[in-house]
């Protein structure tokens, strides 16, 4: 079975995740007591999608949002590791194109997308802040990023019972609902070992982002995360120099993003 580890290796997430392509979509409806729906509303609204834009949607699993971003008219390429996934999207949205690809490694060009936006999916990336760089690569200048993510309820009570409930009824209701029990196992634990939303805040400016913040949905149980690649040309130099200056430093030392304070929207 696969761990929640940041080692996660890729062939064995995507195997898991094609076994439980059928039922995914109601699974999770059933598992979020409806939250699911409303989650993809508001990362609809914060992409905020339009006619003509090219879009990008990683972690698409059957394409349900790469569909509700598409209504607007845009262009949307939804991206996943799981064949399987992939598979029962294409039979479900004909109409979008859908890619099979490893988010550390798009298959794109530099500066391709106005808008790239990942939901559920990043905690499952082996390494997330390259597949966060990738992201930052693949944008146009001045393009958006938005990131829908399970974190962490900041109020003790109510985090408390979020980790009671991922722990004991998340696994009940997985036995019922899905073809593969074990794989929500490992999302239950993925959710409970993932940062919190300033953690996260900090990888995604570490990678070059400006305008960085995040949204707290029902208490605190997700966050929407937001950034901007900078239009300007000297700022988006900058970043890249940081960036190989990182990759260039001694054995040893750390390459994790500096710290610092992320904005909550409220």
């Amino acid at each position: 079975m696969v761990r929640a580890e940041m080692d996660k290796q890729p062939d064995e997430v995507s195997g898991m995740f094609d076994d439980v392509a059928p039922n995914y979509d109601r699974t999770n409806a059933i598992m979020s007591v409806g939250n699911s729906a409303l989650w993809r509303v508001a990362t609809v609204r914060a992409v905020d999608p339009k006619a003509g834009e090219r879009i990008l949607d990683l972690a698409a699993g059957t394409g349900t949002s790469s569909t509700a971003l598409a209504r607007s008219g845009a262009t949307v390429v939804a991206v996943d590791l799981s064949p399987g996934m992939i598979a029962e999207g294409r039979k479900r949205h004909p109409r979008i194109e859908f890619v099979e690809a490893n988010g550390e490694r798009l298959p794109f060009g530099d500066d391709e997308f106005d808008a790239v936006t990942i939901s559920f999916g990043l905690r499952n990336i082996e390494h997330p802040q390259v597949a966060l760089a990738e992201m930052y690569r693949v944008l146009k200048p001045g393009g958006r990023l938005v990131i829908c993510e399970f974190s962490k309820p900041p109020r003790a009570l109510f985090r408390t019972g979020y980790q009671v409930y991922t722990k004991f009824a998340m696994p009940i209701i997985a036995k019922v609902t899905s073809s593969n029990s074990e794989a929500y196992d490992y999302l239950a634990e993925s959710i409970r070992n993932w940062p919190d939303q300033g953690t996260l805040s900090q990888w995604i400016r570490g990678v070059g982002f400006t305008r960085v913040a995040y949204r707290n949905l029902t208490a605190g149980v997700v966050a929407l995360h937001r950034g901007h690649k900078p239009e300007d040309a000297a700022i988006r130099a900058s970043v890249t120099k940081r960036r190989v200056a990182r990759t260039r430093k001694p054995a040893g030392t750390s390459h994790g993003a500096s710290h610092v304070t992320a904005t909550e929207l409220t």
